[in-house]
């Protein structure tokens, strides 16, 4: 599992359905403050987990992103983390490129799929996951991306195609709603297609059983937030997973 931090005005915000508004700092049981980098240590120290997805919500608005916070999230974790800080194309990931870290591309926020594939071009594949981000399952792009469908599946085959070996089906409208995964059919309709290529699971997660179906049909990698904040998934609750997750 990949726990989330949602980054906004340089504290950490419970992000729920997308509505980015309307978020307000985080209550958590793991850290009495919303403080990004204390909360990455609680990920690490209380629930041993060893990877971490940063949502730079700012820098994905097309605002002032918060790349002071990456370096020290991993020096002072030693976590493998992931960042999406709103990428649009090959020249908006350059900083991201010194740091020891993996790229995010949102299909909400890059440019279409020759951005797509420059990015993949300048940062290698291994470095890059796509997320295919969605809206009550919809395709969320940005308004002036070139992308020749609006069906998930297809846009899927379009990103594979441009050099893309890593792939996380992210509900937007999902997030912090605890209503469970919204992107199972999707999964299982990628895997057929694309059974080599690596795919991840995010917004719902509401219990370890949910966890545990997303690991059983493919996921290799699932993204937790809420869950872990109020405590529905702890260290017990992590020990389920019979390797890891």
């Amino acid at each position: 599992m990949i726990p989330v931090l949602d980054v906004k005005d340089r504290r950490a915000v419970h992000a729920v359905a997308g509505r980015r508004a309307h978020y307000r700092p985080v209550a958590s049981v793991l850290h009495p403050d919303p403080d990004p980098l204390a909360l990455a240590r609680a990920f690490h120290e209380v629930l041993g987990l060893r990877s971490l997805y940063l949502a730079d919500l700012d820098a994905i608005a097309g605002d002032a992103d918060h790349s002071y916070l990456y370096s020290h999230l991993i020096s002072q974790t030693n976590c493998c983390l992931w960042i999406d800080s709103g990428s649009r194309d090959a020249a908006s990931i350059e900083g991201l490129l010194a740091l020891n870290a993996t790229i995010v591309v949102g299909l909400e926020t890059v440019d279409g799929p020759r951005a797509l594939a420059e990015i993949v071009d300048l940062a290698g594949a291994e470095r890059v996951v796509f997320s295919l981000d969605l809206d009550h399952g919809r395709a969320r792009m940005a308004a002036s991306a070139a992308w020749p469908s609006s069906d998930p599946l297809a846009i899927a085959d379009h990103a594979v195609d441009r050099g893309v070996g890593r792939m996380l089906l992210l509900d937007l409208a999902r997030v912090g709603t605890g209503e469970g995964l919204a992107s199972i059919d999707l999964l299982q309709a990628i895997r057929r297609r694309r059974p080599d290529l690596e795919l991840a699971l995010g917004g719902g997660i509401a219990s370890i059983e949910q966890v545990a179906t997303a690991k059983r049909l493919g996921a290799a990698a699932v993204l937790v937030a809420s869950a872990f904040h109020d405590g529905r998934i702890g260290r017990a609750e992590l020990g389920q997973i019979e390797g890891g997750l």
